[in-house]
């Protein structure tokens, strides 16, 4: 479902209107916020969360904090809800044996990069993760859930989008106030290209009391060749248009281009249309990474997926609250 346009234009009738409906979901935030002290793993628990309800780059941050903790020899695992899957866990992905139906489609994407769990009980999943092993833990979203005590909590959020409108669910994308979430935060990271970040800043720069990093999301160089190329390009992610932008940076002639919603199921009647529509066209069909994992095996060969990775604007920022972390 898409969220509504109001939600990052500045306050209108609308957003005034659900306010009062925006206060109480915020109250019911900090309630349970403080009804719970949070269970102690034994390991460090990174906390990579956002204040906006939808994407914004968590998922190639926690790949990234993957490859960032091996390479200091810290075995970390993946704790996910498994949005979009079936599983209630506690289970590790097996990215040869699970689909995306059964644990959904982030957790199988980042299953390539290292372990990772899912399970509804987050403290349950916890304790599984580190009886196999884990010496830190990657919590991949719950910056608002309790359950688990955090050492560090990092806030993604998308430079373009900021923090929306500034209400709360319904009257705009806020799960709580920017105020009340950089209360509990350690470390801000704005995702977006330069001139997103100089307009970051000069709107929400004052209301941001953390270290801030900002990071931004590049194609990884797989040898393909876009330039020209005749595409179809579909994508079920919290802002399909930001793929769509990077392919053409790359060259690529979009002919078409479908925006799903996120984490939206691909059914056979959407995988027909894609693919009458693409052969009218004589053009290639081209999606996420994320994306590609809930194609059917019959189909990824017949799909090119872009894949794309966090590269870090300041990584000392994140270097140093890294080496706190881990002590």
């Amino acid at each position: 479902m898409r969220a509504p346009g109001f939600w990052h234009r500045p306050p209108g009738l609308a957003a005034w209107a659900l306010a009062p409906l925006g206060a109480v979901y915020a109250a019911a935030t900090r309630r349970r916020l403080a009804a719970a002290e949070g269970a102690e793993p034994g390991v460090p628990v990174i906390c990579v969360g956002n204040i906006n309800a939808g994407g914004t780059g968590k998922t190639p941050m926690v790949i990234a904090l993957m490859q960032r903790l091996a390479d200091r020899g810290v075995t970390a695992h993946v704790l996910s809800r498994g949005h979009g899957g079936t599983a209630e866990g506690p289970l590790r992905v097996n990215e040869r044996a699970h689909s995306a139906a059964e644990v959904g489609d982030e957790p199988l994407l980042m299953s390539a990069f290292g372990p990772v769990w899912v399970g509804r009980d987050r403290v349950a999943t916890a304790r599984a993760a580190v009886a196999a092993g884990a010496q830190a833990l990657l919590l991949d979203d719950g910056f608002q859930n309790p359950a688990l005590r955090k050492t560090l909590s990092i806030v993604v959020v998308d430079a373009v989008a900021g923090f929306g409108n500034g209400f709360c669910i319904p009257a705009g994308p806020l799960r709580e106030s920017v105020k009340a979430g950089m209360a509990r935060a350690d470390l801000l990271l704005s995702v977006g290209p330069p001139r997103a970040q100089a307009a970051f800043r000069e709107a929400w720069g004052r209301a941001v009391s953390v270290p801030q990093l900002t990071g931004v999301l590049e194609p990884l160089q797989t040898g393909m060749d876009w330039e020209g190329l005749r595409c179809l390009a579909f994508a079920g992610i919290g802002h399909p248009e930001k793929f769509f932008a990077t392919l053409r940076g790359l060259g690529a002639d979009l002919v078409q281009t479908v925006a799903l919603s996120d984490h939206q199921p691909l059914t056979a009647a959407i995988l027909a249309r894609l693919e009458r529509d693409a052969a009218a066209a004589g053009a290639q069909i081209v999606t996420t990474e994320k994306d590609a994992v809930r194609l059917p095996q019959d189909w990824r060969r017949r799909v090119l997926s872009l894949p794309v990775r966090m590269r870090f604007g300041e990584p000392e920022v994140l270097d140093a609250a890294l080496d706190r972390t881990l002590g």
